[in-house]
């Protein structure tokens, strides 16, 4: 697939995890009212990530399948014509005197009739059939090894970002946190110019105080729900400052995350790291060496002690919900990220900041105060002077 097609199937996918994330945030929301378990929901939906080691492995299994069976093909069609435009099959050892001939005829003109630099020994023009190819991939593929180490780095961040968020909506709505999250693309820039991955300007730095002004008067604004008496009394989610700030810390860990995804993955559409393969070791990870954080995060009181669902529907509802919104939609994401930016990819997810409003709005009759709504515009207008900073710099002078 070319890097220009990637880029924009990067940007569909983007569309799709945007769609996903809404509802599975809604019917997380939904699932807090009866199993108030942000832990458990969230090393379920990691852990499930898993599935995919078998599923690369078995993709791997099955290209080196195609690749050997397209390899004898082409072999026995070039075996089947003569150097000398014949069209007769060559007999067997034919095809290699042949190539020796060739060569000792290139090695006379080379020290008699034409005076030649010498060269360093390299392969030779005729090579295995797709040995070229295959070099080149392995030079440009990290290895499993690499990814499992890439994965194991990078196994507590993508956790502390998926529970942080599951934490605040547990404890705020879900426009509240989406608009909190979303905030990540300034993070984001911060950390890829730390890293040396991208350049501040002075656009950029009116985007930062733009998008903070706004989460201030987000946190500050007002949102009321015609359900919200009947939430009360169900035990599901209030706004509180507490929720606030696991969104916003959610927020700084996912800008660290995506950064060293695609510092990790390379360029735009790069297919230095099997994406499948390293989710695949963070669900490994996640299920082996996070179970036990649910004892400290309890002991503090940030999570209630631990029970299992109490319903076979509210089982089958956080399975599904860990496939759909956590399985799948991290993996679109992931994707996304390396076929084209973090930073595009990032104000692609700003586009929840209306869709979640709308979404509150319809489902929970939810309201909103004036500030509120002019603080989120401005944390989406941060976003597009932060992606457009470079334009707005030239465009400018500055």
């Amino acid at each position: 697939m070319g890097s220009s097609l990637k880029y924009r199937a990067g940007l569909v996918l983007i569309g799709a995890v945007v769609l996903i994330w809404v509802t599975s945030a809604e019917v997380t929301q939904g699932i807090f009212a009866n199993y108030k378990q942000p832990f458990a929901i969230t090393y379920l939906g990691a852990s499930l990530m898993v599935i995919y080691i078998p599923l690369a492995f078995l993709k791997d299994f099955i290209y080196k399948l195609l690749r050997r069976h397209s390899g004898s093909s082409r072999a026995s069609k070039v075996a089947s014509k003569s150097s000398f435009g014949g069209s007769a099959p060559l007999k067997n050892g034919e095809f290699e005197k042949m190539l020796e001939m060739e060569s000792q005829k290139t090695a006379v003109i080379n020290f008699t009739d034409v005076d030649l630099p010498v060269l360093e020994e390299t392969k030779p023009l005729i090579c295995g059939i797709g040995e070229f190819g295959d070099d080149v991939l392995k030079e440009q593929q990290l290895s499993t090894k690499e990814i499992a180490i890439y994965g194991l780095y990078l196994c507590p961040i993508w956790f502390v970002t998926e529970y942080l968020s599951n934490a605040a909506l547990a404890r705020t709505s879900v426009a509240s946190t989406t608009v909190l999250s979303s905030t990540s693309g300034l993070f984001t820039l911060f950390i890829s110019v730390l890293l040396g991955q991208d350049s501040i300007n002075a656009a950029k730095v009116i985007a930062v105080f733009v998008s903070m002004a706004g989460v201030a008067m987000t946190t500050m604004g007002q949102t009321w729900a015609t359900d919200e008496s009947e939430v009360s009394n169900s035990g599901a989610t209030q706004r509180t400052l507490l929720g606030d700030m696991f969104g916003l810390l959610s927020a700084v860990s996912y800008g660290l995350f995506t950064v060293l995804l695609k510092k990790f993955a390379g360029g735009e559409g790069s297919e230095k790291v099997d994406v499948q393969k390293l989710f695949g070791f963070l669900g490994l990870f996640t299920l082996c060496l996070l179970w036990w954080l649910v004892w400290p995060l309890t002991a503090l009181g940030i999570e209630p002690k631990f029970t299992m669902p109490h319903s076979a529907k509210v089982d089958e509802v956080v399975l599904a919900n860990g496939l759909i919104g956590s399985v799948l939609s991290d993996y679109f994401w992931a994707l996304s990220v390396v076929w084209t930016n973090p930073l595009v990819a990032t104000l692609g997810m700003s586009l929840t900041i209306p869709l979640a409003m709308v979404a509150d709005m319809v489902i929970h009759g939810r309201h909103y105060s004036a500030v509120y709504i002019i603080g989120s515009l401005q944390v989406f207008s941060g976003f597009v002077i932060a992606n457009l900073a470079d334009r707005f710099s030239r465009f400018l002078g500055l």
